[in-house]
């Protein structure tokens, strides 16, 4: 064989595992393999000088680099070099409230949505993701009253599906992350809203640590995670990394997002769920600095080698 076609062939199954010829030096072959990706400090200016801060920092996906101003071919530019550098463009983030009780806030949100979703089309993301919504009229995330009701489910239900409609996707998908005080807040919710919604459109995206919600949960969150990727797997297009921590001097549950490393979630079956489900994106989230993102990653890469996992 010669060095082309082995080259070709190192894009093969080993072990069960599919091998990346772009991949960094690290990896030993044989090992399972999870595409782990964060946000990029480092100043870019064009997908060249992009890639080379995503590789810089060892990952293999990657959040979008581009606003819902971007022209067409610059959109174009970066998900071609964005594949030819093997970087998967995990998500496109549409942080809005498409079900604010204040009708003009309500409006723009899912324009906004929309907008988000075509981008993603566009650019080759695995998915658009947002939050359901909040009936909260002051705070677009926050927990409210109405939020866990029958007329709210159906409210998103309807609000997710005219934004699916009305990009109709074929490249991408739209996805609600879990959250603790709104649908989806549970792995069951999860499959009711993929049954309602009934769109080839819509998928999942998977944040274990929103689903954390109680002591049992926390103390057994290797089970909730285990049920989550059983139900849910082939539905989920990408994932957050970050980690819980119950606070021992409450006298009520206080359960903080921290640090992954800082708390007590089950990496070791996450990552595990994770390499056996398929080329889904792990994206590090929810901190101030690149030097906190350093210490996640190490922490969660550390977890990985102990079940001969590559990140």
């Amino acid at each position: 064989m010669n060095r082309r076609n082995f080259s070709k062939a190192l894009i093969a199954t080993v072990s069960g595992t599919i091998i990346d010829p772009g991949i960094s030096s690290g990896y030993n072959f044989g090992q399972k393999q999870i595409r782990f990706g964060g946000p990029v400090f480092k100043k870019y200016s064009d997908p060249d000088e992009w890639v080379a801060a995503i590789k810089e920092l060892g990952y293999r996906a990657a959040y979008c680099p581009v606003g819902l101003d971007a022209k067409p071919e610059e959109i174009s530019r970066y998900r071609k070099t964005a594949k030819d550098a093997g970087i998967v463009i995990a998500e496109v983030g549409a942080w809005s409230n498409p079900i604010d009780p204040d009708k003009t806030k309500r409006e723009a949100a899912i324009e906004k949505c929309i907008k988000s979703l075509q981008l993603a089309d566009e650019i080759g993301a695995n998915c658009c993701v947002n939050i359901s919504g909040s009936r909260n009229p002051e705070n677009w995330a926050g927990p409210h009253k109405d939020n866990l009701t029958a007329e709210t489910f159906e409210m998103i239900v309807e609000t997710t599906r005219k934004i699916i409609d009305a990009v109709k996707p074929t490249k991408t998908f739209f996805a609600l992350e879990t959250m603790p005080w709104a649908y989806p807040d549970s792995v069951e919710s999860y499959l009711k809203l993929i049954k309602a919604i009934a769109r080839p459109g819509f998928a999942v995206h998977l944040d274990p640590v929103n689903l954390v919600v109680s002591p049992q949960v926390y103390f057994r969150n290797g089970e909730m995670i285990r049920d989550a990727f059983k139900k849910l797997g082939k539905y989920i297009k990408s994932c957050h990394a970050k980690d819980i921590l119950l606070r021992e001097n409450e006298l009520t549950p206080h359960l903080p997002e921290v640090r992954a490393g800082l708390g007590n979630l089950n990496y070791k079956v996450y990552l595990e769920c994770l390499a056996e489900t398929g080329d889904i994106p792990l994206m590090l989230e929810h901190l101030n600095t690149a030097a906190e993102y350093a210490m996640a990653a190490e922490h969660i890469r550390n977890v990985g080698k102990l079940s001969n996992i590559f990140l």
